[in-house]
């Protein structure tokens, strides 16, 4: 995913307090099917078998870094060289990872999850993938753990506002809670505190990113707000997340997200809106806390023009498109 310095101006970012270093367990049983993501609340790269286990290398909070190993069909991956990996997955919508060539499975992975290529031999390919588990989901081995490592300094008790510094492994940058992730912070970044709500922590990140004068953008790598259009999302949810849009959209109120909703954090707040024409689909627009001022005259059935970046293109509980908030123009009657 492309990005720039403004694009990480707003952002949530996933702290995790009391961190902690790897432990002394050798092994992690999964007790359900569960997720398996690139980041704690990150990007899904597919499911884990019940049953299944995998050696520990980290436990952080809530959640067990694992290394997930297996063979996998060779004509269901393609190479890459993003982000320092070999091999992604290529078949649509998945493809099952195995103990061993045409074995039992222990996992499956979704199109696009990028992989480690260990070996090769005909017809199959042995892979590894270092990514995390919701810590509740496995059952992890008796070994007493290894000491923990001290948290990042700035970690423990961040306020709700002042500056924060990340850790000696930086930390992951999230489109949302639940969302994308965008990049990860140099070790010792400092940045601004706006918000927190629980383990999230709303900061803005300010920096310079060279452009030289002239140059410009490949247009087949992003695309100016109005050429993705509603139905194009809602027909292809999954294709255009973090891309920036303009839609013209009709107000409905101004909410505050629970715990269900789990593309945003708690307490987030949001407008509802829909689409202009009857019977025109709900959208959701994630508010920054520091804009509610913004919203707050809104009146309901009120047209109004939304430029938000599309955190996800179908939510888990409603499967409506969700956008961030980047700018919002009211409409005369004429327009």
């Amino acid at each position: 995913m492309l990005f720039s310095a403004r694009s990480l101006a707003t952002v949530l970012l996933l702290v995790a307090p009391g961190a902690r270093g790897a432990w002394g367990q050798d092994t992690a049983t999964l007790r359900v099917e569960e997720n398996l993501r690139a980041e704690p609340q990150g990007v899904v790269l597919g499911r884990l078998v019940a049953g299944t286990s995998f050696p520990v290398l980290q436990v952080q909070e809530q959640w067990v870094r694992v290394e997930v190993g297996g063979w996998i069909w060779t004509q269901s991956i393609r190479t890459t060289d993003r982000m320092g990996f070999d091999l992604a997955v290529s078949a649509t919508p998945q493809e099952n990872l195995r103990a061993e060539p045409a074995g039992t499975i222990v996992a499956q992975l979704l199109a696009g999850a990028l992989l480690e290529e260990l070996e090769s031999v005909p017809g199959w390919t042995r892979v590894r993938r270092v990514a995390w588990v919701w810590r509740a989901s496995v059952a992890l081995s008796t070994a007493a753990p290894a000491a923990a490592d001290p948290a990042p300094p700035g970690v423990e008790g961040v306020p709700g506002e002042g500056w924060w510094r990340s850790g000696p492994g930086g930390v992951s940058v999230l489109s949302g809670p639940d969302g994308d992730t965008l990049a990860r912070t140099r070790p010792g970044a400092d940045l601004r505190v706006l918000a927190r709500e629980g383990n999230w922590v709303r900061v803005r990140l300010e920096g310079w990113s060279w452009a030289p004068a002239g140059e410009q953008a490949d247009s087949s790598l992003s695309a100016s707000p109005s050429e993705v259009t509603l139905e194009e999302v809602v027909r292809e949810p999954g294709g255009h997340v973090g891309r920036v849009v303009a839609w013209d959209l009709q107000f409905i109120s101004t909410e505050r997200a629970e715990r269900i909703r789990t593309d945003f954090f708690e307490g987030e707040p949001f407008l509802l809106t829909r689409a202009a024409s009857p019977g025109g689909t709900f959208v959701y627009v994630a508010v920054p806390p520091e804009r509610l001022g913004e919203v707050e005259g809104l009146i309901p059935l009120e047209r109004i023009r939304i430029v938000g970046r599309i955190r996800t293109g179908a939510a888990a509980l409603t499967r409506n498109p969700v956008l961030e908030l980047l700018e919002l123009t009211r409409l005369r009657e004429d327009e």
